[in-house]
């Protein structure tokens, strides 16, 4: 029986050739190219320089006191008036003050009491001592001659300490300025019976001088402290001092819903009165953060930064940035990225470094 093996050479160039395809295949899966993604982009523009705000004032006390007793009592004398000036130390208000100097000379009497007593003590303390030592009187009586002498010292300690306080209690019937300054208001007249805190002298401080303003919540935004304002005369525009913002109120006005701010004054000009009205002008500036829309931001890990396309070849970089504020809408940056910049806005996050875009205008491949 004869065997026929024509049937062979045929399987085994198939094998080969199979395996060759398939090896054929996985280079091509493993060199195929990465997806070009279609990328939403801008191109970072310099800082805009925003404009001048004008806004209406008038002057007050960069520091200004309510002056007040600490006690109550009938006020007997006030020689402060609106408008004069006051120097440090000058009494500007007096209360009747014939009940605390009663206290005051009960206290010293007390203390003189008290020191009779322990001039007496100690002078049988002296005796005690001398006869013990000599061996006449017993341990037990210099033991409490020891004892009375040290209760009536303590006597006068405490007479003495009540003095003091009654002294300063009749000091405070007696009102004076802390500092020189110009009063601006008075709280009481003569004759009134007064309660302890009210205010009776408003007092300006010639410390310096403040213009305030109230200007709107988005004024307000941009008034940043140390920001430069310059303060004009509403009647003369231009007499004109400059400032700096040195205080922005945290909570709005509830009827005009505006923030009272305080500019204070450098060497302002003798025309720059209390009270006086005033004009201020916030100064322009701009800005050296760069603004990127919030959604070109991404994280990292402890990094924020973003996805910065190459003209050249169309694919993204990696950028890591210095935020300063990064908002709903708008991020400033200080650091990461320069004018002229190519930065992704959207679907930053499927991104990858070196990955290709496909630009606005850029034909699919």
């Amino acid at each position: 029986m004869s065997r026929d093996f024509g049937a062979r050479p045929p399987l085994q160039v198939a094998v080969p050739v199979a395996f060759v395809l398939w090896c054929a295949a996985c280079q091509a899966e493993v060199e195929a190219p990465a997806p070009v993604r279609p990328a939403r982009v801008i191109v970072v523009e310099p800082a805009a320089k925003s404009a001048d705000v004008g806004f209406a004032g008038h002057i007050e006390a960069q520091d200004q006191a309510s002056l007040s007793f600490r006690l109550g009592g009938r006020l007997v004398e006030r020689p402060a008036r609106v408008g004069v000036s006051v120097g440090d130390g000058e009494v500007v208000a007096r209360l009747d003050p014939e009940n605390e100097l009663n206290e005051l000379r009960s206290a010293r009497a007390a203390l003189a009491a008290a020191q009779g007593v322990l001039a007496q003590a100690d002078n049988q303390y002296q005796r005690q001592r001398q006869l013990v030592e000599r061996g006449i009187t017993t341990r037990a009586d210099f033991e409490a001659a020891e004892q009375a002498r040290t209760a009536a010292q303590a006597q006068v300690d405490g007479a003495g300490a009540r003095v003091r306080t009654a002294e300063d209690i009749v000091g405070f019937t007696t009102l004076k300025a802390d500092a020189p300054g110009v009063v601006t208001a008075i709280g009481a007249e003569p004759g009134e019976v007064v309660a302890a805190g009210r205010m009776i002298v408003q007092l300006a401080r010639r410390d310096g001088r403040d213009a305030v303003f109230e200007i709107p919540a988005d004024l307000a935004r941009a008034a940043t402290p140390d920001v430069e304002v310059v303060v004009g005369l509403a009647s003369d525009p231009n007499v004109k001092a400059h400032g700096r913002v040195r205080e922005i109120a945290p909570q709005a006005d509830p009827v005009t819903r505006t923030f009272a701010i305080r500019v204070g004054l450098t060497n302002p000009p003798q025309s720059f009165r209390l009270g006086t009205a005033v004009s201020g002008t916030l100064r322009g500036s701009a800005q050296t953060a760069l603004a990127i829309p919030s959604t070109a931001l991404v994280r990292r890990g402890q990094d924020t930064g973003v996805w910065a396309v190459d003209p050249g070849t169309t694919k993204v970089i990696w950028r890591t940035l210095d935020v300063i504020s990064a908002g709903p809408a708008t991020a400033l940056v200080a650091k990461g990225i320069a004018v002229g910049d190519i930065v992704v806005t959207a679907g930053a996050n499927l991104l990858h470094e070196g990955q290709s875009v496909m630009l606005p205008g850029m034909e699919p491949q």
